[in-house]
């Protein structure tokens, strides 16, 4: 029955034997049970349990503990985690026994003597270096039950691994001003990264709005209401002593533009119209802005009326507008994300306010020709609109009627070229200014002036030189004069003075018996020093003198030689084989130099023709040879020095032959050639090789390459016992030099040598005085047939080895051992 029935119930019909199972019955339930013997006669009396029993599961110890993982492991410390068993035992678990065991110990110790329910726990105190083994046990009210499976050895030393990030975030993020947004991500890294937040650069820091949330694995930026500041790129670093990564996002906090910048300007006002204009917001709101929405207003009325939603421009024009009345304007800046607050204007009136503009004052004129001259006026007050064009007119002195310069427009300047003049005619001039209104009075006529060439005295001539001298005269050498006054150069005055007289003598007495701009001044003494000096004259008259820079010493000079060099004399000459070879430079020098031409400091070949004119010298050799080739130099000497300069000449020809013919590994089929490259090239680089091989019986080279750059050749498909010339020819882009050949005929047979040694020796059977013998055949046989092989045997701790016999098969039994 339970324990809280007093009603007895029958659980099985006869038992037998002296004990039942009873089934059926309530977990967690009580009960109390009563038995009695039955025999033919009847029933006897009931025997019933003294104490109620409880109906559950019989509890034995909690299995092992599952998963044990280390989860960190410093020099000092490891960090462990395990899940629970997956049968407790029938009874809660009341703790956990975590072991540990020094590597190279037998026994398992405890970690720690408090009790311990958490699954997770930090072992601390470790030397650094040891290596363990770690197991946890659960406990129930039963007992400690089995350790769970052993970790692996754990060495105690710090873990190293680079920081890792994975961000949540794309590099752009739009948030509306007002919206909460978050940047989160997971990270890694041993020892334990440091994370950083940065907003352009700068650290973020936590505040009411802003929150800043990491966990070992995770970390967060969230901020709360945000508003436009918030616009900007942001930036996490995870941090640690192996490295750092980063990861940005783009975050841009929009919201409606601001109000556009005022004042608002009246940039035209008409009885019936105005244009208006202002500035763009300084906030845009993050977004760009897409139009603005322009209304008026009558200031007697309290209707604002739309004049255009749709325009993007910051100016407008305000149509349809009363005369005399007052209006304001107001103006909005739309983007995606609304409208901004208003700009609202002044009062203005519907008027016009504009006029023609101002005469300007009276004009100047500059730079007067026969057929033209420039008119310079000022700037007139433009009447409230922008002058557009300037009207320039002409006239006569004695005529009465104005006409225009040009039909052109003339603006923006204030300076214009008159043309057309009549020479020896006087003119007047006027300007009157233009707007959109009309055209204004004209100013006052300018004073009258003549149309014809003024004519100066020109600038002095340039640069003066003393070019040349003997001993009693000096050639002289200029320029003409940068300006000429307007007026023809009729020649120059030349003047002398001897150095510390103060008196200076013309050389010409008049202008045009120097037209030229050199001049020959004789009649001087020699060994004295003289000062010059030249002056331009035209109609206007004489220039101011320009002065030779240093004085002359009169007598007759010496120059050093100089040289001059063609283009054929530059440092390296080419000419191709047969072509005619040009070198020649210009001489100078006083008196002129004796000239010498050498080929590598020797005369030069006798079919080398040589010309000295009064300038220069040439040296000239036709059908060149490569022979022809070398250094040339050519000297020039005089009292009063020497020079000399050397070209190299490289005549362009066929190679010559190659060096060092040799011929290796010959086997037969085939050969190995090599050979060096020719001491002559020919000028030009070796393009390529061709070689040839000839039967000794056969007059035929046949050509086995005709093309290889290298400097080798591998002879193949040669006829086995047959003897072989082979010949090497280089080649350049000149042509195919001569060939080299070999000195004596290659037979084409394969060499013999010593086969390579027996592979994979081993004993088949061994017994107390012989020994079984097998090995495979050697990789080579050297060429020729193996014909046998020698047995060698040496008794352990011996040197030497002794011969046993030589055996033509692949095995051997040693024996007399």
């Amino acid at each position: 029955r339970e324990s809280d029935h007093r009603a007895w119930t029958p659980v099985t019909y006869t038992v037998t034997r002296q004990n039942a199972t009873i089934q059926g019955l309530i977990q967690g339930k009580a009960y109390f049970f009563r038995i009695a013997a039955e025999n033919i006669i009847g029933m006897g009396p009931f025997t019933e349990t003294t104490k109620e029993i409880l109906i559950r599961d019989p509890i034995t110890v909690p299995d092992r503990p599952e998963d044990l993982e280390v989860k960190a492991v410093t020099k000092n410390s490891v960090t462990l985690t395990w899940n629970p068993p997956k049968y407790n035992g029938g009874s809660d678990i009341t703790m956990y026994v975590l072991e540990s065991r020094l590597i190279g110990k037998d026994k398992f110790h405890k970690v720690t003597k408090e009790k311990m329910l958490d699954r997770k726990f930090t072992v601390e105190g470790l030397k650094e270096g040891d290596t363990y083994e770690y197991r946890v046990s659960a406990c129930n009210i039963v007992g400690q039950g089995k350790p769970s499976f052993c970790t692996k050895p754990i060495t105690c030393k710090d873990e190293i691994a680079p920081p890792t990030l994975d961000l949540d975030f794309r590099d752009k993020l739009i948030v509306r001003v007002g919206e909460a947004f978050s940047l989160t991500g997971r990270y890694s890294g041993k020892p334990a990264p440091k994370v950083t937040w940065l907003k352009d650069d700068i650290v973020v820091k936590e505040d009411n709005r802003i929150k800043i949330k990491t966990t070992p694995t995770t970390l967060c930026l969230g901020i709360l209401k945000s508003v436009r500041e918030d616009t900007g790129k942001y930036c996490v670093t995870v941090e640690n002593s192996t490295g750092s990564r980063k990861g940005f996002c783009q975050v841009n906090v929009v919201d409606r533009p601001s109000p556009p910048v005022g004042p608002v300007i009246f940039d035209e006002v008409f009885k019936d119209h105005m244009v208006v204009s202002w500035k763009p917001p300084l906030d845009d709101g993050g977004s760009e802005i897409t139009n603005y929405i322009i209304e008026k207003k009558d200031t007697h009325k309290d209707l604002w009326m739309p004049v255009t939603s749709s325009t993007v421009k910051t100016t407008c024009k305000i149509p349809k507008l009363l005369e005399g009345r007052e209006y304001q304007i107001r103006i909005y800046a739309e983007n995606l994300y609304g409208i901004s607050d208003p700009l609202i204007s002044d009062e203005m009136k519907a008027r016009d306010r504009f006029r023609v503009p101002d005469a300007p004052e009276q004009p100047i004129i500059k730079d007067v020709t026969k057929d033209f001259a420039v008119v310079i006026w000022n700037k007139p007050y433009d009447g409230g609109k922008p002058i557009t064009n300037y009207i320039v007119e002409k006239k006569e002195t004695m005529a009465t009627r104005w006409v225009k310069a040009t039909k052109d427009p003339i603006f923006p300047g204030t300076k214009f070229k008159v043309p057309d003049l009549l020479e020896g005619c006087q003119y007047e001039f006027r300007v009157s200014a233009e707007n959109e209104i009309g055209v204004g009075d004209p100013s006052p006529p300018s004073k009258p002036i003549f149309a014809r060439d003024p004519i100066a005295k020109p600038s002095p001539p340039v640069n003066p030189e003393a070019v040349d001298k003997t001993k009693n005269s000096v050639d002289l050498s200029w320029q003409p004069p940068r300006h000429d006054g307007n007026g023809k150069i009729i020649g120059y005055l030349i003047e002398y003075q001897k150095v510390g007289d103060e008196e200076w003598k013309q050389a010409n007495l008049t202008a045009d018996s120097c037209p030229e701009t050199n001049y020959k001044v004789t009649g001087l003494t020699e060994g004295l020093t003289y000062k010059f000096r030249v002056k331009a004259v035209n109609a206007a008259g004489e220039s101011d003198p320009a002065h030779v820079p240093d004085p002359v010493e009169v007598k007759d000079r010496l120059e050093p030689p100089e040289l001059i060099l063609d283009a054929n004399m530059a440092r390296e000459q080419h000419v191709k084989a047969g072509d005619t070879l040009r070198l020649s430079a210009v001489i100078k020098g006083v008196p002129f130099p004796k000239v010498t031409w050498k080929k590598e400091d020797h005369e030069v070949s006798p079919k080398a023709d040589i010309e000295v004119t009064g300038i220069g010298s040439k040296l000239e050799i036709r059908n060149t040879v490569h022979e022809d080739g070398g250094m040339y130099s050519l000297t020039v000497e005089n009292p009063a020095g020497s020079k000399t300069v050397s070209v190299k000449v490289v005549v362009l020809d066929k190679p010559g032959p190659p060096r060092n013919l040799n011929v290796s590994d010959v086997r037969s089929d085939s050969c190995y050639l090599t050979w060096m490259e020719p001491e002559d090239d020919g000028g030009s680089v070796i393009t390529n090789y061709v070689v040839e091989r000839k039967d000794v019986a056969s007059a035929q080279w046949v050509a086995i390459s005709s093309s290889s750059k290298k400097r080798s050749h591998m002879a193949k498909y040669l006829m086995e016992g047959i003897q072989y010339l082979f010949r090497v020819a280089a080649e350049n882009q000149y042509g195919r030099g001569p060939y080299v050949e070999t000195l004596k005929p290659i037979k084409a047979i394969d060499p013999l040598h010593p086969p390579g040694p027996p592979k994979n020796l081993h004993h088949v059977d061994v017994d107390k005085t012989e020994v079984s013998l097998a090995w495979n055949r050697p990789d080579r046989d050297g060429g020729a047939e193996i014909t046998g092989y020698l047995v060698e045997y040496q008794e352990d701790g011996a040197d030497e080895w002794t011969k046993f016999q030589t055996v033509p098969m692949l095995d051997c039994v040693v024996t007399g051992l």
